[in-house]
């Protein structure tokens, strides 16, 4: 019988800890201290967990993040307890902490957004004091500027990718009135787009520019599963999450995580483009939540309780090691 030096040209190396390199990828080696033989493999975005990081400023939910996880913009926001309800204050995240700069021009909550980093983020429709509204906001990391209107006024859409290539999907207005239409921006215009498979507000959305995104949650009366990858010309329907829930989410076509959601969810899900996987929850069960960063670094920002609701503050950082480690056992 062949032993492991004849099938992979290496022998099994007895080492004294768990080594942390990629060289030892997919490679078994024996522990002699904890006494188990174990493997690595390179960490997927099923692997990844949640640690907490800084607390925002101003605590607030049904709001929209953008960037990436050291370099994060949340903005506007819905408030318990004030009047008007919604918020203007944007906040900075550098990786550590939350710092108050300049405010939307507009206040609003239910809003979409997109944007590669803390300096540059574009803030898309959502609702306005007493109703929605079509209005769009440029961040050139100083100020906010009023640019060209989105088509259909509505809230609760979905929305991703950046400043100059993003993509709006989705959303509602009330009485029930569900949207299926999307919308593409090129930096300086929004034109419509090929509509969702599904009407529906509540949506979360991930992808990187105008023609790569999933839409996926959301409600049609009542909460849906449902999940749609679009490729620049049409939408089509994918895997479902587990679990319908009105999460958010980043990441792209290809790679993603939905997290948070109502009633008051902590659960992840983690997409590997043919399915989603549920895996570790968030330390803080909530909905309305901001999300910015990448499948594989996210922010997960505010939210609130589903009941009674609260004006979060808390962050939490998602991550995944470059290296998994697992024992072997007997079976």
């Amino acid at each position: 019988m062949a032993d492991l030096k004849e099938i992979r040209g290496t022998r099994v190396e007895k080492l004294d800890a768990d080594p942390t390199t990629t060289g030892y990828n997919s490679q078994l080696f024996y522990n002699s201290v904890s006494g188990t033989f174990k493997v690595n493999k390179p960490g997927t975005t099923a692997d990844g967990v949640w640690v907490s990081g800084g607390n925002m400023n101003t605590g607030r939910f049904y709001f929209a993040g953008s960037g990436t996880q050291t370099s994060s913009i949340v903005a506007g926001g819905e408030r318990v307890g004030e009047s008007p309800a919604q918020q203007t204050e944007t906040e900075l995240y550098d990786g550590t902490s939350w710092t108050e700069v300049n405010d939307f021009n507009t206040n609003r909550q239910a809003h979409a957004s997109a944007g590669a980093n803390s300096s540059s983020a574009l803030a898309i429709a959502g609702y306005s004091v007493s109703a929605n509204t079509t209005n769009c906001e440029l961040w050139d990391g100083t100020n906010w500027t009023e640019v060209n209107n989105i088509n259909t006024a509505r809230r609760y859409l979905g929305g991703n990718g950046i400043a100059t290539s993003a993509i709006a999907f989705g959303g509602g207005t009330f009485p029930p009135n569900y949207r299926s239409e999307a919308e593409s921006w090129d930096g300086t215009n929004w034109t419509e787009v090929g509509d969702l498979n599904t009407a529906r507000y509540s949506v979360g959305g991930s992808g990187a520019s105008n023609t790569d995104a999933l839409c996926f949650d959301g409600n049609t009366g009542s909460t849906v599963s449902i999940c749609e990858s679009w490729n620049g010309t049409s939408w089509t329907e994918v895997g479902d999450l587990n679990t319908g829930r009105g999460a958010k989410g980043t990441g792209n076509s290809s790679l993603s995580i939905a997290f948070g959601g109502a009633p008051s969810s902590a659960a992840t899900e983690a997409w590997d483009g043919t399915a989603w996987t549920e895996t570790n929850d968030m330390s803080t069960g909530r909905e309305g939540v901001a999300a910015s960063g990448t499948q594989t670094a996210a922010l997960a920002s505010g939210g609130s309780p589903s009941s009674p609701q609260s004006n979060l503050t808390t962050t939490e950082e998602w991550n995944i090691s470059d290296i998994i480690t697992s024992t072997l056992t007997a079976s």
